[in-house]
């Protein structure tokens, strides 16, 4: 069957009856030849069967890390020229095996600000623009990217901004102040709504940027994910930036928590644009090495609830193969970052699954090209006290001891962030 043949009957195969999540899942399993996937791990229960690990002297890595400054056919990476092909190998090897590739032609995304008020957040005046980015023209698949970027009142030199990746409301039990920490340095602060870009489910991936660029076929299994989808919104929102003289698109900091977490990592990985990242709580599939056993697993991932944030080849590391067998990890991801700076952050009390040891061990094993570009890396391969912060070099990290929450992080990170970002309007 050709790929013509084959994207006209995922089309009118969508349009009778939209898959579920769970059918989606069994449609890419069979693609792949796997009958089953491994289970994934009870993070709840510490009695289940099936009980995650959280104990340390049995998480590994399981495997020996691939080493980021060694190419593919054995030669070593050993100077900033040799680093930029290297890198452009791991973005293909996370292409193929994780986030997924994003399709050739995308349509143009119009910006248009819908409305602008004042406010006051904390105690800086501020404006508030709510910015809707249109894709799509007259499709019925078309999507609105929703924005919100806030600024500081009588602006008068282009200021940095820090774009958040989130949702609508907060986390639950969560109430934020780091729109106002963010104002009282004298930046921007915007939030980009992710599911206004792409559903955060399978049933929704005919929908959103995926189902628009595909015209609502099923999605191939090598085609990009929610993770990828997410990321490509932040780097719109970084091309609005550039358009607002405002505002500095060179000094655009990127943030996200949890699963956003993941997405504003990928985000920065991919786009060089991007001058720093807090990376919170993100865990497997984001800054923890998929090569630990503690926590989430690659195979909590690889399920109905979850395999929407990744290419449907990713599927196959919890089957047949393991997160042994996969071409890259997450110290990879984070080198792709270099030399540009990362703070990476977690809680502790209630936030063991997202593994802050894990991805600490990633910070320290992408150490090698930070140091190789001349940047700095943590400054230890040990792993610090909760509640002490590692801001000496350009990777950061913090571990705060509180829960599933970025809170406690915003001001250490901010401290970090200034160092690059400067000061905002006089």
């Amino acid at each position: 069957m050709t790929r013509l043949l084959a994207a006209a009957l995922g089309v009118l195969l969508c349009a009778a009856a939209p898959l579920t999540a769970e059918q989606d899942h069994r449609r890419i399993l069979d693609a792949l030849h796997i009958a089953a996937l491994r289970p994934g791990v009870n993070g709840n229960d510490p009695n289940a069967p099936n009980a995650a690990n959280y104990d340390e002297a049995k998480a590994g890595p399981t495997s020996p890390l691939p080493d980021p400054l060694t190419f593919a056919d054995g030669r070593p990476v050993a100077t900033p020229a040799a680093w930029r092909r290297r890198r452009a190998e791991l973005l293909a090897r996370f292409d193929r095996a994780i986030y997924g590739r994003v399709p050739a032609h995308l349509p143009p995304v119009v910006w248009t600000v819908a409305d602008s008020a004042p406010e006051t957040v904390g105690t800086a005046p501020a404006i508030t623009r709510h910015v809707v980015g249109h894709a799509g023209g007259a499709d019925p698949r078309a999507i609105d990217i929703q924005l919100t970027l806030t600024l500081p009142a009588n602006v008068r030199t282009p200021v940095p901004v820090i774009l958040q990746i989130g949702t609508a409301r907060a986390f639950p039990g969560m109430t934020s102040t780091w729109r106002a920490q963010v104002l009282a340095k004298g930046w921007a602060a915007a939030t980009l709504i992710a599911t206004s870009v792409q559903p955060d489910d399978g049933t929704g991936l005919a929908a959103g940027i995926i189902g628009l660029a595909d015209h609502g076929a099923l999605r191939p299994r090598d085609l990009w994910g929610a993770l990828r989808a997410w990321a490509w919104g932040a780097s719109r929102a970084l091309d609005y930036f550039a358009s607002d003289p405002a505002l500095d698109a060179q000094r655009v900091g990127i943030e996200g928590h949890s699963r956003y977490g993941k997405a504003a990592l990928v985000a920065m990985a991919y786009d060089p644009r991007f001058a720093i990242a807090f990376v919170s709580s993100s865990g497997a599939g984001g800054a923890n090495l998929l090569r630990r056993n503690f926590g989430e697993r690659i195979e909590n991932l690889a399920g109905a609830n979850e395999y929407h944030w990744f290419a449907g080849n990713f599927l196959k590391y919890a089957g047949p193969l393991t997160a042994g067998d996969l071409p890259v990890d997450a110290h990879e991801l984070i080198a792709l970052c270099a030399p540009r700076p990362v703070f990476i952050g977690a809680g502790r009390d209630g936030d063991r699954w997202v593994d802050a040891h894990g991805m600490f061990l990633a910070e320290v094993a992408a150490g090698p090209v930070y140091r190789l570009l001349g940047a700095r890396d943590l400054g230890t391969t040990t792993m610090p006290p909760v509640d002490t912060a590692l801001l000496g070099g350009d990777l950061a990290f913090r571990q705060h001891p509180g829960g599933h929450t970025p809170e406690p992080n915003w001001p250490a990170f901010l401290d970090f962030a200034r160092r690059y970002l400067g000061t905002g309007a006089p």
